[in-house]
């Protein structure tokens, strides 16, 4: 018997739900199936034997409180994850399970093998050998990104009531919407949460510890232009697309997404469409180093800036918007967070991977609203596409994590 009994029918139950968020609402959640789902929550944490069980109207976020089973005074440590999906078809999720992997052989998502997992494409896959993966069916997401953290979260705790010898203090769960829209955590009520440090567990493979991330703006730039006859052009048109296209040549050739790696930010352009008349621009700003984050948005303005002035007049309008910044300017200054989750992971023989992400996690709006949030390792590979798969063994050592962690904490109180 699995020592977490009900963790992969819980997530294989809740990868069946479609919960993708849409990123063109203005309400919180974002869809009424989100609501649906946080009902849903509710219920299953207040059947686990939790707590405060509630959905935070400020947030919708779902909260709820594994009490402390200790007489010491021991840090209040949260666990957060989210349960809506990405951009990706999640309509009639099919997981298939694909048990003892020997981490070289070609995985036929469909049946015709249009789509597949294949280690020349995927070399991670060989990490897996004898593991149980769960994956997609190629024409959907999976949903481990987060679900699988969802699950986690709800092991521990379960296994935690149903093992009172280990000790802990007070826990605090935290299930959220609207993480994959960038919307999630901007209105999460740190004070309701009521945790002192904080963990997402919202992060890829087996060992990973994240708590340093991009600094991110969104820029959106718009264009207007002269359109007349083209044979009578001369001095008088003002081709938009084309004033789009000098605008993107203006930035860096090498600070692009496809060029760097590491610590190097970009300027990506993911959108962009337009005619003579006028023309639009959709870019993210990215850096780990908040100065040069700075430095680049001035630059990206700048550029704006010179072609108005050689036009004479502003045809190229900027809106710049800080969307999050690097958590790491928050937990450098007490990396108690950080060093306990990594020695739960050395404790456990797993390798801490500590690395500069190059994105963001709710976490990173999180830290900077009071409460230390750093991220761990929740499975996921090939995570917002068909790709997607997660290993049983890979979320069950999750589940060990989160139940470590908790365990030192009391033990260092």
């Amino acid at each position: 018997m699995a020592k977490y009994a009900n963790l992969i029918p819980r997530f294989l139950d809740y990868v069946k739900v479609n919960t993708r968020s849409d990123p063109q609402s203005t309400t919180i959640p974002s869809t009424p199936r989100l609501t649906e789902f946080a009902n849903r929550l509710v219920q299953d944490l207040t059947a686990i034997g939790l707590n405060n069980v509630h959905i935070n109207p400020q947030s919708a976020y779902v909260y709820a409180t594994l009490p402390a089973n200790t007489a010491k005074a021991v840090t209040k440590i949260g666990f957060i994850s989210h349960f809506d999906t990405a951009d990706f078809n999640s309509e009639n999720i099919r997981p298939q399970i694909v048990e003892n992997y020997d981490g070289q052989s070609v995985i036929k998502l469909d049946a015709a093998g249009k789509y597949t997992l294949d280690p020349a494409v995927f070399p991670n896959l060989k990490n897996y050998r004898g593991d149980t993966l769960i994956t997609t069916d190629g024409t959907t997401l999976l949903g481990a990104d987060d679900k699988s953290g969802v699950a986690e979260i709800m092991a521990a705790a379960e296994y935690l009531l149903a093992h009172p010898e280990i000790k802990h203090g007070e826990i605090k769960i935290g299930l959220g919407p609207d993480e994959e829209i960038g919307t999630g955590a901007d209105h999460f009520d740190v004070a309701d949460f009521g945790a002192d440090i904080a963990y997402t567990v919202d992060g890829g493979p087996l060992g990973q510890l994240e708590y340093e991330t991009f600094n991110a703006a969104d820029a959106q730039v718009e264009i207007t232009g002269t359109n007349v006859h083209p044979a009578e052009a001369k001095g008088v048109m003002v081709n938009a697309s084309q004033v789009a296209m000098d605008f993107h040549a203006g930035l860096p050739v090498h600070d692009r997404p496809e060029n760097t790696e590491g610590r190097e930010g970009f300027f990506h352009l993911y959108s962009m469409t337009g005619d003579v008349d006028s023309a639009h621009l959709s870019y993210i700003i990215r850096d780990h180093d908040r100065q040069i984050f700075e430095d680049r948005k001035r630059l990206f303005q700048g550029v704006a800036d010179q072609l108005n002035q050689a036009f004479g007049q502003d045809r190229v309008q900027v809106t710049l918007k800080d969307q999050y910044y690097n958590m790491r300017e928050v937990l450098e200054k007490d990396m108690h967070v950080v060093e306990l989750a990594k020695q739960a992971l050395e404790d456990l023989d797993i390798q801490p991977l500590i690395f500069p992400v190059r994105g963001g996690t709710d976490g990173s709006k999180i830290s900077f609203m009071g409460l230390p949030t750093p991220n761990l390792f929740a499975g996921g590979e090939n995570m917002h596409g068909r790709f997607e798969y997660v290993s049983e063994q890979t979320m069950e050592k999750a589940t060990d994590v989160l139940i470590k962690i908790v365990a030192l904490a009391e033990q260092q109180a």
